[in-house]
């Protein structure tokens, strides 16, 4: 907290170090008032001009850091790097040989060089088209299996085809047709009426959560109830044929079309409300056209002043875990970026891009802000927010159960599918191999995936994944059959690693190179080897068990760093 305001005399009071926003409303009308309060600490402007600059987004960063008195940490090494830039771009561990490839060698680009290897692989596609699933809310607790492969196939489509975002968007946005044929189609059918399709569009898109809306004018934002209803009755006349009252019955097949007549009654007043994109142009009710056509238009428009910034921070915070507007869906007036030039600079970089998401990741993982170290120094260890570090956090449930069942050559199994009333059914739609990463939806049942935080992709709010830690997660990486069980099995990795005869510095060195995707300081080395030298070949996989047992589920392993 940066500012308090008295709640009897409206006087602001600085308590803080940072910047924060005072906001003032009245009769829907909303205007912030910025407040800056540096930090205590005494550093030399040459630090901030001799910090090392990579683009744009270094200097919009250093600018701030250099107005609050907050030192920026040094680069980070070679290993936290390649770890870190393979995890949150291919949600995947670096192996083994990558990892020492790349720290034996001298090329200065060497770093730009895997970045854009890493933008080509096929994990990315895995890897986004999952994240982009939790956005779009596919789930077989709204769609039925062929339906949810369709939309699927449709999204991991156009994320390896890196089709812009504003195109994505307008498919979505205007699909019609057979829900099989075209994916698209089954954003209406998780979206199946007038005001659910208009709140959670403008939660997806536009990361303004447009509810309160509803019943009343917006206690803490400036849409009213009519702008509400004007947004909804843009979706009034969107019809499907074959899907009834519950989307999963019947076999899955939907035609979606839009009727030429139809409107959406405003309950305050008894009427329609004409249709209007929220603060866009009013479409003639007698007009018999697609009204989604216009709001398409309106909705990807660059002068939009919600649909660049949303996925530009979106894009940002998948790769720094916080946005510069956090929470991610929460882009209203009243929630302020942390640094507003540099969301406005990664907006309009998306723009002249032609919202090429690669194109954005790109400049973001080569900037020296993502590179940073996350190891804090006395002058920004209380930062968290303005990116004077990486800011270490857990990886997602999906990206950690990939990483345990890669490290251990034991692939989990997804063979039941949770339905709506609670119980779990059989399914062979996954094969033995399938990553987590790779599952269509979020209906597969896994109590790992479930106890670790997964996106249930019940609502379009990103509130709905968690990577904070839990009680019920230390248990189960300790004593849970995920890790234990996993290492154990007689085609382990461990298993593996013994009958290659290698030396024992040479398994300590591939234990931590698996876990880490670094080599073990020589006192680690030195402790381990002389461990297993010492025991008796009987006991020597016991010994390693207890080695990677100890490396997975330390915090250097489950945290991104």
């Amino acid at each position: 907290v940066v500012a308090m305001v008295d709640e009897k005399t409206g006087r602001v009071k600085v308590v803080g170090h940072g910047e924060g926003a005072i906001t003032a409303w009245f009769d829907s009308q909303i205007v912030l008032a910025r407040v800056t309060s540096p930090f205590p600490h005494e550093i030399p402007d040459a630090v901030f001009a001799g910090a090392a600059r990579r683009n744009f987004i270094d200097d919009l960063v250093l600018a701030q850091l250099h107005r609050l008195n907050l030192k920026p940490s040094p680069r980070s090494s070679d290993s936290d790097f390649i770890r870190r830039v393979h995890v949150d771009t291919l949600g995947k561990l670096p192996a083994p040989e990558e990892v020492r490839a790349f720290l034996a060698s001298k090329d200065p680009d060497k770093r730009d060089r895997v970045i854009d290897q890493l933008l080509q692989r096929p994990e990315y596609v895995d890897y986004w088209t999952y994240r982009w699933a939790d956005l779009l809310m596919i789930s077989g607790k709204l769609l039925r299996p062929e339906a949810v492969k369709a939309y699927y196939m449709w999204l991991r489509t156009a994320v390896e085809k890196d089709t812009p975002w504003d195109d994505m968007t307008r498919q979505l946005v205007t699909a019609k047709g057979d829900s099989l044929v075209n994916g698209a189609t089954n954003f209406f059918a998780v979206n199946q009426d007038p005001e659910t399709m208009a709140e959670n569009l403008s939660q997806t898109f536009l990361a303004l959560s447009i509810n309160c809306a509803k019943c009343h004018n917006h206690p803490l934002e400036k849409w009213t109830n009519d702008q509400y209803y004007a947004f909804a009755n843009l979706f009034a006349r969107v019809r499907a044929k074959g899907w009834g009252g519950d989307s999963r019955n019947g076999d899955g097949v939907r035609t979606l079309y839009v009727e030429p007549r139809g409107d959406l009654i405003q309950p305050r007043t008894g009427r329609p409300q004409p249709p209007a994109p929220l603060d866009g142009r009013t479409i003639a009710p007698e007009d018999p056209g697609d009204r989604r056509k216009p709001l398409a238009a309106w909705l990807t428009s660059p002068e939009n002043p919600y649909f660049t910034r949303s996925i530009a921070n979106r894009v940002w915070a998948a790769f720094f875990g916080m946005g510069i507007v956090d929470p991610v869906d929460d882009m209203r007036e009243s929630n302020p970026a942390s640094n507003e030039p540099l969301l406005a600079a990664i907006s309009d970089y998306l723009v002249s891009s032609d919202f090429k998401l690669k194109s954005l990741m790109r400049v973001i993982l080569q900037s020296e802000t993502y590179q940073r170290s996350s190891a804090t120094l006395p002058a920004n260890a209380t930062d968290t927010r303005y990116f004077s570090h990486y800011y270490p956090r857990r990886m997602i449930a999906e990206v950690l159960h990939d990483a345990i069942c890669d490290v251990t050559e034991v692939p989990g199994m997804f063979n039941k599918v949770m339905q709506q009333d609670g119980s779990t059914q059989e399914t062979k739609f996954y094969p033995k191999g399938t990553r987590a990463l790779q599952l269509y939806d979020s209906a597969v049942a896994s109590y790992f995936l479930e106890t670790f935080g997964r996106n249930e992709r019940d609502i379009a709010c990103e509130c709905e994944r968690s990577t904070q830690p839990s009680m019920v997660q230390v248990l189960h990486l300790s004593n849970g059959d995920t890790v234990n069980e996993k290492l154990a099995l007689k085609d382990s990795r461990v298993a593996e690693l013994l009958a290659s005869k290698r030396e024992d510095r040479t398994l300590v060195e591939e234990a931590y190179l698996l876990c880490m995707a670094r080599l073990p300081t020589p006192q680690e080395r030195d402790a381990f080897t002389a461990i297993l030298k010492e025991t008796p070949e009987a006991g020597k996989r016991a010994v390693l068990e207890d080695l990677f047992w100890a490396l997975m589920t330390s915090r250097e392993f489950l945290f991104q760093h």
